[in-house]
């Protein structure tokens, strides 16, 4: 891309990656919003379900699950589980909403993640 010879659509899409909103005007949403993630608290673990919201380190998830432990299909960390999917450990109950306060990693889950997790009874 030659910046001397950006179109006008070309110019306003690299504006808007650099734009900050106006003191009190409203923060654009996170980009993971509407995804399925893995999110890892300080203190209240690791959770999986659609982010409904983040601001800082609070954050909103719809239909989640809580692992308390796990395995993934491939890799060792979350981030395996996040793009491999989950493989073996446990996973607790459904939570139709969950608001946890203390996000310190929060990782958009591959296709088919949502489905491995939510195969545990």
């Amino acid at each position: 891309m030659n910046i001397d010879n950006l179109t006008l659509g070309e110019a306003r899409a690299l504006a808007a990656m650099f734009a900050t909103p106006a003191v009190g005007g409203a923060q654009p949403a996170h980009p993971f919003v509407g995804r399925y993630v893995i999110c890892r608290g300080t203190w209240s673990g690791v959770h999986a379900g659609e982010l409904i919201s983040k601001d800082g380190a609070e954050i909103v998830l719809r239909d989640s699950r809580r692992l308390w432990s796990w395995t993934a299909k491939k890799g060792i960390a979350l981030s395996g589980v996040a793009q491999h999917g989950y493989k073996d450990g446990k996973i607790d109950v459904l939570n139709p909403l969950i608001a946890i306060s203390d996000c310190i990693e929060c990782i958009p889950a591959a296709a088919g993640v949502r489905e491995s997790i939510n195969a545990i009874a």
